[in-house]
């Protein structure tokens, strides 16, 4: 079965930290770019971070740039982000997704085709 599995979220006071994982089966992890976002109640999903599929590159949206970190163990078919300094805003359910491989635009939700179940994370003031 293909899937990705969310795990980590939770209520933490700001200034917390937190990290997640998603673990991925099913479908070669190791060649793909994995991403996280996160989507607050009536809100769109956003852009978070992304990762290329051997970890030595990163990017971050502004907001959680200097606070969050993207890594992947390729070996454990897991992809973490560890959050630092958390926020009120960063409030939301947060989703990791796999690249789906022709589209290369990968702070866009259309770049990917697989995406986990979602995991919240709920920052308390």
């Amino acid at each position: 079965q293909v899937q990705l599995v969310e795990s980590g979220g939770g209520l933490v006071q700001a200034g917390g930290s937190l990290r997640l994982s998603c673990i991925a089966s099913g479908r070669p992890f190791g060649g793909a770019v994995m991403g996280w976002f996160r989507q607050a109640p009536g809100k769109e999903r956003l852009f978070v971070a992304w990762i290329t599929p051997g970890g030595a590159g990163t990017v971050y949206a502004d907001s959680v740039k200097g606070r969050f970190t993207i890594s992947r163990d390729n070996a454990k078919n897991t992809v973490y982000l560890q959050m630092n300094n958390l926020k009120p805003e960063d409030t939301a359910v947060y989703y990791c997704a796999s690249e789906r491989g022709d589209i290369s635009i990968y702070h866009e939700s259309r770049s990917y085709d697989l995406w986990g179940q979602g995991t919240q994370v709920t920052v308390s003031s």
